[in-house]
């Protein structure tokens, strides 16, 4: 038995040999359209807004299938105890529950334990995403919520330009804000609710994300110190220029998993393509050829890259850059697709796509894009902490 403990909740998770249970065959569901097999889940807890919210995230990690009647059975009282029970395997939540909002967080840390104990397969539902609310042209807020939906939260209310919003850590964003009127990089504290600029004069020509290391010690960005937009690195208080592109222009880095290459867009070709290179070497080479318009790279943890591709409409795919544009994947059909960013699990990404916010599975077999809320607004450029 593991028990994990935070300062809000306990969760044990117990390996029991549950006889009634293991005596019968797990139930399996065909999903109608998505071809993909989902386990059963039952919930019957003495709290609506409790399961409501663990419905919505089980479901949309692609693993399960919310019925009356499952092979995993959740049941009990939230705040007192609700027992998750499958197939040898039961989990136990006593997470203490007041109200609305700590109903759906407690629903959301057993939906994350499910995925892991029933799905074998990382879940998102604690992982907050980041996305900017475009209300004019010089209007753009900061806001933030969780993959279900529920509890959006407007981080600025300028009324200025606000872009790039990109996570340092699940507590800390980084975005570029125009309140000055000229682009600068704050660092945004969502616990403090603080904020800071990076480099209080600012950085000149600056035409990106700044975008943070795996390891922390260095940021990558696009700007015009030179007079064209190039790639830096800054590690400390230095600058590292990593194109020389006179007659180009760069943008939308993203690192590699080991933090040693960057991925980026550069239209030096005459169209805009994803390369790569080597922060040490400065080495680059063209990763895709084929589409126009392959923009807005995300490098995932696994190694494959997401990114938007037009080819007919704006579409999102999968590329291993190990291997090359054969590998390849379009994962939507054409539309006005933006953004994409990867969730932990390495299935999902959040993306946008006419003034909405999506999660798109990116499985062959998976389900259909589903609109993460609906409110009115012009919602892009989301970005999923990890």
């Amino acid at each position: 038995m593991r028990t994990f403990m935070t300062s809000r909740n306990i969760i044990v998770f117990g390996a029991a040999a549950f006889a009634a249970i293991a005596a019968s065959a797990e139930t399996v569901v065909d999903v109608t359209g998505s071809g993909a097999a989902k386990k059963s889940v039952s919930i019957k807890v003495d709290n609506a807004e409790y399961a409501k919210c663990l419905k919505k995230n089980l479901e949309l990690s692609g693993l399960f299938v919310v019925q009356g009647s499952g092979a995993v059975k959740v049941s009990g009282t939230p705040g007192v105890s609700v027992r998750a029970e499958g197939p040898g395997k039961a989990l136990t939540s006593t997470e203490a529950v007041t109200d609305a909002k700590s109903a759906r967080m407690a629903a959301r840390r057993l939906s994350d334990a499910m995925c892991e104990a029933f799905g074998g397969q990382k879940g998102f539902a604690l992982d907050k995403i980041a996305f900017i609310n475009r209300k004019g042209s010089d209007n753009a807020e900061l806001c933030v919520s969780y993959p279900d939906g529920y509890d959006i939260r407007q981080l600025t209310g300028d009324a200025k330009a606000a872009i790039g919003p990109r996570w340092k850590s699940p507590g800390e964003l980084y975005y570029i804000s125009y309140r000055d009127n000229s682009p600068q990089v704050y660092s945004m504290n969502l616990d403090a609710g603080t904020r800071r600029p990076l480099w209080p004069k600012g950085i000149r020509g600056l035409s990106s994300p700044a975008v943070v290391s795996p390891d922390g010690s260095k940021i990558a960005l696009v700007a015009s110190f030179q007079g064209n937009p190039d790639l830096y690195v800054l590690s400390g208080t230095r600058f590292t220029r990593l194109t020389s592109t006179p007659l180009a222009s760069e943008g939308c880095p993203s690192w590699s998993p080991d933090g040693k290459k960057l991925v980026y867009v550069s239209d030096e070709s005459r169209r805009q393509h994803l390369y790569i290179i080597d922060v040490e070497t400065k080495k680059t080479r063209r990763l895709t050829f084929k589409g126009r318009d392959n923009v807005e790279p995300d490098w995932g943890h696994d190694g494959r890259i997401t990114y938007i591709t037009k080819r007919g409409g704006s579409q999102i795919a999968v590329i291993d850059p190990a291997e090359g544009e054969a590998s390849t994947q379009l994962v939507t059909a054409p539309g006005n697709w933006e953004h994409p960013s990867w969730s932990r699990d390495m299935r999902h990404v959040v993306a946008s796509r006419d003034k909405a916010l999506f999660l798109v599975d990116t499985l062959p077999d998976g389900d259909a894009p589903r609109q993460v809320f609906h409110a009115n607004g012009n919602w892009i450029d989301p970005t999923w902490s990890k």
